[in-house]
């Protein structure tokens, strides 16, 4: 099964420290980490979405998704295929 978990991050820079301690508590289950937020040369969002393919133990998605759903301004969205 490929597992998804894409994570929305409101106020990137007060959350990036934290959101970035458990996707390191978790890198061997990452195999791929895609990040997104709008920027230009005079705008820099500070809102912005990362999209994880998780490799490992069926639960890992839940884990990861109960610790960074405890974070103010994160919201953790699992997807199965």
């Amino acid at each position: 099964m490929n597992t998804i978990l894409a994570i929305k991050v409101d106020g990137r820079t007060s959350n990036a420290v934290h959101v970035q301690e458990i996707l390191t508590k978790f890198g061997c289950n990452i195999k791929a980490r895609v990040g997104f937020h709008e920027a230009s040369a005079d705008h820099c969002a500070m809102d912005g979405i990362i999209i994880l393919q998780l490799f490992g133990e069926e639960d890992i998605a839940k884990v990861m998704h109960k610790e960074l759903d405890k974070l103010e301004g994160v919201s953790p969205k699992i997807i199965e295929f």
